[in-house]
C-alpha cells in the first residue's frame, strides 16, 4: 500500500457542490477547520483554514505544516498563515472583501473559537454550515466507494485471520491486539474519527461471553468493560473461555474512509440458544435489505428491524440489554463513523444512490452479545454489501 492523494476532480467537485449550498443560503463564503472536512474539500490535514467563496476559487491558509500542504492539496491559492488575524487581510489580498454572512462548522466549533471569529469578523452574521456538509459527504462518489472497498477487503483479511490465533485462556485484549496488527500492517492509518461530541472509539470491540452485555458509555448495542475506567469500552482483561461468544467487531480506515464489520466465533460449541440469536440476526438483517429502496427513510430499517425483533420475542435483547439498548441500527461510514444516514427512528433522510452504510442488527444476553454487521452502498437497485467475509459462527 502507498500514500493516494485525493484527484484534483475530486476536489473541484465538493467544492462546487459546497458553493452551490452556500449560494442557496446566501452566504458569501465558509470557513472550515474539522479536520475531516478540511481533508474532504483540500485532499490534506493541516493545522489550517479553508476559506470557501460563493464564487470563486478557495484560499487554503496553512500554520502547518505548509510544505506538506502544497504537496498533497491540488488547491491553486495556498498560503501560510501565522495568526487567524491574518485572515481578513489575506482573503482581502484574494479581492473577498464581503463577509457580510459566513458559514462556520457550528456542530463541532468550541465556544472559544466562535468568539474569536467575531472578533476578528466583528460585522459578520454567522451560519452554521455543517447540515450542508454532512449532506455533500453523504452522497459518495465511485472513487470514495472504491477506497471503502479496500478498507472492507483489509478487515476482511483480519476476520479471516483470527482462526490462527484465537486461543482458550487469552486475555481479550491480546486477541484485540493481534486482530488490529492484521490490519495495521495492512495500513489501518490508526485513527477512527466521530463527529459527535465525546463519542471517543479506539479502533473496535472485542468482547467474549459477558462482556458483551457490560454497560459503556458509547453509543452501540454492544459495550464491554475497556482495560481501565478511563476507556470503559471494548476489551478488557477478561480470559476467553470455551464454548462462548467472541464477538470481534472493529473498523477499518484505509487512506481515510472507514469501514465497519462485526464478525462471531467460538472456541468450542455455542448453545442452541446463541446459535438461533445469529440465524435471526441475520434474518432481520435480510428482510431490511430487502425493504430498503432508493428514496425510504431512514427511519423505515430501523422500525422494521424493532417490529420483527419484538415478534421473534428479542424485546429486551435487540440492539442491547435491556435499558442498555439503543435506538438505531444502522450509521452512514466515510471519513468519519457517524455519518448521514443514520437508521433511527424519527431520522426521514431519505437513503439514495451513493449513500454508505453500516448495518448490524446485535442481539444481547447476559451469556453475550451476537449478530452481525456489514458495510452497504446504495444503488439504484438497492443496497450492495461492501463487506465480503462470509456471514458464518466460525469455530476454532
Amino acid at each position: 500500500m502507498e500514500m493516494r492523494l485525493t484527484p484534483s476532480s475530486e476536489i473541484e467537485a465538493r467544492i462546487a457542490r459546497l458553493q452551490g449550498k452556500m449560494a442557496q443560503e446566501k452566504l458569501d463564503g465558509t470557513i472550515i477547520v474539522l479536520n475531516s472536512d478540511l481533508f474532504y474539500f483540500t485532499g490534506t490535514v493541516q493545522t489550517a483554514y479553508l476559506y470557501v467563496p460563493v464564487g470563486g476559487d478557495p484560499v487554503f491558509m496553512i500554520k502547518k505544516s505548509l510544505k506538506r500542504g502544497m504537496a498533497e492539496s491540488p488547491l491553486k491559492n495556498i498560503v501560510p498563515l501565522n495568526s487567524p488575524k491574518e485572515i481578513p487581510g489575506i482573503l482581502a489580498a484574494f479581492n473577498y472583501t464581503n463577509h457580510d454572512r459566513l458559514g462556520l462548522e457550528l456542530d463541532v466549533l468550541p465556544m472559544n473559537l466562535f468568539k474569536m471569529y467575531q472578533k476578528i469578523f466583528p460585522d459578520t452574521e454567522f451560519k452554521d454550515i455543517s447540515p450542508s456538509i454532512k449532506e455533500i459527504r453523504s452522497i459518495k462518489s465511485p472513487y470514495e466507494i472504491e477506497l471503502l472497498g479496500e478498507a472492507l477487503n483489509v478487515i476482511d483479511k483480519a476476520h479471516l485471520a483470527v482462526p490462527s490465533f484465537l486461543r482458550e485462556g487469552m486475555l481479550e485484549i491480546e486477541l484485540a491486539a493481534l486482530f488490529e496488527a492484521e490490519m495495521r500492517k495492512r495500513g489501518y492509518s490508526g485513527c477512527c474519527k466521530m463527529r459527535a461530541f465525546n463519542q471517543e472509539l479506539f479502533l473496535g470491540n472485542t468482547c467474549t461471553g459477558s462482556s458483551g452485555a457490560f454497560p459503556s458509555f458509547f453509543d452501540g448495542p454492544v459495550g464491554g468493560p475497556g482495560v481501565a475506567v478511563t476507556h470503559p469500552h471494548g476489551a478488557g482483561w477478561k480470559k476467553i473461555n470455551r464454548n462462548e461468544v467472541v464477538l470481534i467487531d472493529y473498523t477499518c480506515v484505509i487512506h481515510g474512509y472507514t469501514g465497519d464489520q462485526t464478525r462471531i466465533f467460538c472456541i468450542g460449541e455455542l448453545t442452541p440458544r446463541m446459535v438461533r440469536a445469529f440465524e435471526d440476526a441475520l434474518f432481520i438483517q435480510r428482510e431490511v435489505i430487502k425493504a430498503v429502496k432508493p428514496g425510504t427513510p431512514a427511519e423505515e430499517p430501523y422500525l422494521l428491524a424493532v417490529k420483527l425483533a419484538e415478534e421473534m420475542g428479542y424485546k429486551d435483547n435487540f440492539m442491547g440489554f435491556k435499558e442498555e439498548r439503543v435506538k438505531f441500527i444502522g450509521h452512514g461510514i466515510g471519513l468519519e463513523l457517524d455519518e448521514l444516514p443514520i437508521l433511527a427512528k424519527g431520522i426521514k433522510t431519505p437513503i439514495v444512490p451513493g449513500m454508505t452504510f453500516a448495518l448490524e442488527p446485535k442481539l444481547v444476553f447476559p451469556e453475550g452479545a451476537i449478530g452481525t454487521e456489514n458495510s452497504f452502498v446504495m444503488t439504484e437497485q438497492g443496497p450492495d454489501y461492501l463487506s465480503i467475509t462470509p456471514e458464518v459462527i466460525t469455530y476454532v
